[in-house]
Order: structure tokens, then C-alpha cells, then sequence
């Protein structure tokens, strides 16, 4: 008669068992062996440097390639604007006003673009078909004109 099924099993766990844990023995020895071997390097083979174009390499910079950086000219946040882009005069036609809710736009010249104007940025009442000059500014929804005035 035959060995029963549950028997052959129960072998195969016991096979699988001693496996995982004759594998588990190896890594730990392997890991051991690593370790030591870490602890043979010095200080000097564990130190990285930064080359000029900032990738790491373990060779020490050439000390006569060395830049000199004041702190004062180190420069933390958002660096000041050198100069303010100077506001030109634009030149367009205006597209619609509402002289009830006091805005309208502005139809530009040279883009073509609808520029929003508001009644407080005109210097004399305008309506449409209107030829005037003015600025454009930024506002929160995006282009406004400023500085509007009526062209003779």
C-alpha cells in the first residue's frame, strides 16, 4: 500500500521549512561579511565631493579651480527687480462701454486685444467708437487700462 497524500505533504513543508531557514542563515552571514567589510573603509573613502558642475565624485576638487563667493552677494528669497519695464502708450478704439456699471474694453491697436477698462482709470467720459490712448497694467483677472484719455 501507498503512503498517504498527508504524509508527502507534511515532508515537503518540513523540506520548504529548512530551506527558507538554511537561505535565512546565508543573508545574515552576507550581510555580516559587508558590514565588516564597511567597517574597514576610513573616513577618507567614505567622503564624497562636489565638482564645478555639482555631481558627485570621490576625487577632492582642484584647489586652484577654487571661486571665491562673498555673502553679501548671496541673495535668500526673491531677488529685487533690476529695473521697471517702462510703460508705453498704446493707441485703440473703444469695443464697449457701460456707463451704467462704469466698464468696458478696449480694443488695441497694434494686438488686437480687448483690454478692460474701468471708469475710474479715465481721465474725461468716453464711450464707444471712441479713439483713445492708455497704458495697460496688471490686474487680477488680467490686463487693465490705465491712464485712458480721449485723442482729438
Amino acid at each position: 500500500m501507498g503512503r498517504s497524500q498527508e504524509s508527502y505533504s507534511k515532508r515537503e513543508k518540513e523540506k520548504k521549512r529548512i530551506k527558507r531557514k538554511k537561505e535565512k542563515q546565508e543573508r545574515r552571514e552576507q550581510r555580516k561579511l559587508e558590514k565588516e567589510e564597511r567597517g574597514k573603509k576610513t573616513f577618507q573613502d567614505m567622503l564624497s565631493y562636489v565638482d564645478s558642475d555639482g555631481n558627485l565624485t570621490s576625487t577632492p576638487p582642484d584647489p586652484t579651480e577654487k571661486v571665491e563667493i562673498k555673502a553679501e552677494d548671496i541673495v535668500l528669497g526673491v531677488p529685487p527687480k533690476e529695473h521697471e519695464p517702462v510703460q508705453i502708450i498704446r493707441y485703440g478704439r473703444v469695443k464697449y462701454f457701460d456707463h451704467d456699471k462704469g466698464y468696458g474694453f478696449i480694443l488695441d491697436r497694434d494686438s488686437q486685444e480687448s483690454i478692460f477698462v474701468h471708469a475710474s482709470q479715465c481721465s474725461s467720459p468716453i464711450s464707444e467708437s471712441d479713439k483713445v490712448t492708455f497704458k495697460i497694467e496688471k490686474g487680477p483677472k488680467g490686463p487693465t487700462a490705465a491712464e485712458v484719455s480721449l485723442v482729438e
